[in-house]
């Protein structure tokens, strides 16, 4: 089957594109966006990859389902669109990323809108992926159990394997239970709970896994992520 994805992550995941189970998931996949409204656009599907070459990659942060609200999704974990407000996961990640790094941003300064395009670290080599890549508009969750985890699952295992000295940050149960394909003798694990209103008072907030981050990757003779 030929897929769409950035050459470099192509070639690591080329038996998955073969299996029965992808070839099920992208007929449904293809499908579900003829019939219904599904995010994010189908061309931004595999964004976090075409922005984050296979090569590139220094820090993986997991995530679970695209956002499922009007204009936000836009395939890359916890990011909205330039101009989109915002969820509340994502401001309290920017919340973490003030306290954390002891700055605040020149946009928060002047009390404006805080830009939910992370773009922006992708292009540093931050791969920001959801588990499943996909989501019906106002369902949140309907797209699981479709083969995008053991998609998703393969791709984790392919930079655990092949890679070495990687950061993977894992918010919440299902992050950590991804990072069971990690091998943590030879990668940086950082866990915590989600930055969902509903959890970030309970260990996120004061986790500060952006100074960590950065502090594992110089110590590993890398370049640290501006996260601001």
């Amino acid at each position: 089957m030929d897929v769409k994805i950035e050459p470099s992550w192509k070639e690591a995941l080329i038996e998955e594109f073969g299996k029965p189970y992808f070839e099920e998931l992208a007929a449904f996949v293809k499908d579900e966006y003829k019939s219904k409204t599904i995010y994010p656009p189908a061309k931004h599907i595999f964004r976090a990859f075409d922005l984050c070459p296979f090569s590139k990659v220094e820090v993986v942060i997991l995530g679970q389902d695209p956002y499922h609200g009007v204009g936000q999704a836009n395939g890359l974990s916890f990011a909205v669109g330039d101009g989109v407000r915002p969820p509340p996961s994502l401001q309290n990640i920017f919340k973490e990323i003030e306290s954390d790094l002891g700055t605040t941003s020149p946009e928060a300064s002047k009390g404006t809108v805080k830009s939910g395009d992370l773009s922006r670290w992708a292009k540093q080599g931050v791969l920001l992926l959801n588990a499943t890549l996909t989501v019906q508009c106002g369902m949140a969750g309907s797209h699981q159990g479709r083969g995008w985890e053991e998609f998703t699952d393969a791709a984790i295992k392919a930079l655990s394997d092949k890679k070495e000295h990687l950061v993977f940050i894992l918010w919440g149960n299902y992050a950590r239970a991804k990072g069971a394909h990690i091998d943590r003798s030879k990668h940086f694990v950082i866990e915590s709970p989600h930055p969902s209103p509903f959890s970030a008072y309970n260990g996120f907030f004061g986790s500060k896994p952006f100074s960590k981050t950065n502090k594992y990757l110089v110590e590993q003779g890398k370049k640290p992520i501006d996260w601001l």
